[in-house]
């Protein structure tokens, strides 16, 4: 089984963790924000008191005051679930050794699963291509990250993708707010996937995506005679790449700036994960970001 949890990329990230920036609905008392109102943890605001009400939680100070009798409300923690969706379509195998799109995916998805469960949280894993192939339900036990790395080391890509149909049809399913990383290539129709990830957000979720490009693709580096093949469908491609650079390069910036605008409009975090960079620092700089940014 291929080791996917590296020291370095933990190590670096540990320090800095995941914290929900949105309301999250958990199931136990937890460091997150939930959207129920208790009477630990936060003060809220005040309510009228109504016969039945704890007399503990009574502001007397205040009826000092106003001799109105009134309870003090607070916001309870809570855990989150974060569903890890890993991109396994056939253009995820670009790349060689550790800037292999896949590979380094792999990495990323397991770093955040460890990082996630080690702070008491739940990850559950769906991996897809034209259709959901793994699908691991949410667990917050430090032994489901094993589960997890053995079902990373099976994951062997058979299609194409369908990113779009797919993030509604896990929309539907998940009702309890939690948090969503996308960890995919996004090669697909830019519109039919800002339309799922927007269903998610639409069902009150977090919503990241981890936008995996290896640096051929980003930079298009190649010279000479080079013959292109195409990873997912039966086409190939004999040129001079400086002859279609030009285009290339404003079709990629396009798309880019597409993608990213539609994720920043509806409220996505979007990350570019360049597997010619060293991961640790890529995700370190981000949960770095996370903690800066207030609660949406």
């Amino acid at each position: 089984m291929a080791n996917y949890l590296h020291p370095e990329v933990i190590a670096k990230a540990q320090a800095l963790g995941v914290k929900a920036r949105t309301l999250v609905e958990g199931l136990r008392v937890g460091d997150h924000k939930s959207p129920y109102r208790g009477f630990s943890v936060e003060f809220v605001q005040h309510r009228e008191y109504v016969p039945g009400d704890d007399i503990r939680h009574i502001d007397w100070k205040g009826y000092g005051r106003s001799e109105r009798y009134t309870i003090k409300q607070y916001e309870q923690e809570t855990n989150f679930t974060a569903h890890l969706i890993l991109d396994a379509s056939k253009s995820m195998l670009y790349g060689e050794g550790d800037t292999n799109k896949l590979e380094f995916a792999k990495v990323l998805t397991s770093a955040m699963a460890y990082l996630i469960i080690h702070q008491r949280d739940s990850v559950a894993l769906n991996v897809f291509d034209s259709d959901w192939r793994e699908r691991l339900p949410a667990s917050g036990q430090m032994g489901h990250v094993q589960t997890i790395l053995e079902t990373l080391s099976g994951v062997n890509p058979r299609d194409k993708n369908a990113m779009g149909p797919l993030l509604h049809d896990i929309a539907n399913q998940v009702r309890r707010r939690g948090l969503f990383f996308l960890i995919s290539d996004c090669f697909d129709d830019v519109e039919s996937v800002l339309g799922g990830l927007q269903h998610l957000r639409f069902g009150g979720h977090e919503v990241v995506v981890f936008h995996v490009l290896h640096p051929d693709e980003v930079d298009f580096p190649f010279n000479g005679m080079v013959k292109f093949d195409a990873m997912e469908e039966k086409m190939h491609l004999l040129t001079r790449p400086q002859l279609i650079r030009p285009t290339y390069m404003r079709a990629v910036k396009k798309y880019l700036e597409e993608f990213q605008q539609g994720c920043e409009r509806n409220g996505i975090d979007y990350v570019m994960m360049n597997t010619g960079k060293l991961l640790g620092e890529t995700l370190t700089a981000y949960l770095a970001q996370r903690l800066r940014t207030k609660v949406r």
